[in-house]
């Protein structure tokens, strides 16, 4: 099997509209997702979230482990319970073949190697400031859309996800840097946007100014 065949294959699993959202509301999940949370988050029976779940694991699409969820050890604590979190890999397919992933290592590494970080910083923010969804005012839904997916941590709006994993992995400073600005121009001025990472998410996390 080729590696589009296998992306084919994977996100064929998708195709189903409850795994859909078990997916997207694991994914999105700052941590590990029991079955019961799972099934009532989309509304579907118990046991059906763990028929997709698995399938979902099978997939590649989400991994497991086990833990209890009473929070008790010892005798009568009881057995303990699959949890599901987002997987690590990357899943991608274009049809007809397109490499941009390769395209943006290159300009990644061309602009990295020339120093041009400022200027790259500059053509983020006004890109940020630029996306007519971000004047609408909804920060959150539009972090959503993107990929980003947000969730609260207090008062941290924090980014369970990283559009650019790849390139930040590869070229951290330069990807970060360029996310950063891309963020703050999208942000109004009720939000400062901040390095501050989430552990296996994005580098930048935002909140509330006080008078926002």
């Amino acid at each position: 099997m080729t590696a589009e065949d296998s992306a084919f294959t994977v996100l064929g699993v998708l195709s189903d509209p409850v795994r859909r959202r078990l997916y997207r509301h694991v994914a999105a999940a700052p941590g590990e997702v029991g079955r019961d949370a799972a099934a009532e988050a989309v509304g579907v029976s118990r046991s059906l979230a763990a028929h997709h779940l698995d399938k979902l694991v099978d997939a590649g699409l989400l991994d497991v482990s086990f833990r209890r969820l009473s929070g008790k050890a010892g005798p009568g604590a009881g057995r303990p319970a699959k949890v599901y979190r987002r997987a690590d890999g990357e899943h991608t397919v274009s049809v007809p073949p397109r490499s941009y992933d390769a395209a943006g290592r290159l300009l990644a590494e061309v602009v990295d190697r020339a120093g041009l970080d400022r200027e790259l910083q500059a053509a983020a923010r006004a890109a940020g400031a630029a996306d007519p969804e971000a004047a609408a005012g909804d920060l959150e839904e539009l972090l959503k859309e993107r990929g980003y997916q947000p969730f609260w941590d207090g008062e941290t709006l924090r980014l369970r996800n990283c559009p650019f994993h790849t390139l930040a992995d590869e070229f951290p400073a330069l990807i970060c840097g360029m996310n950063l600005a891309l963020l703050d121009g999208m942000a109004d001025e009720g939000w400062n946007a901040a390095m501050d990472p989430c552990p296996g998410g994005c580098c930048v996390a935002l909140s509330k100014n006080n008078g926002g």
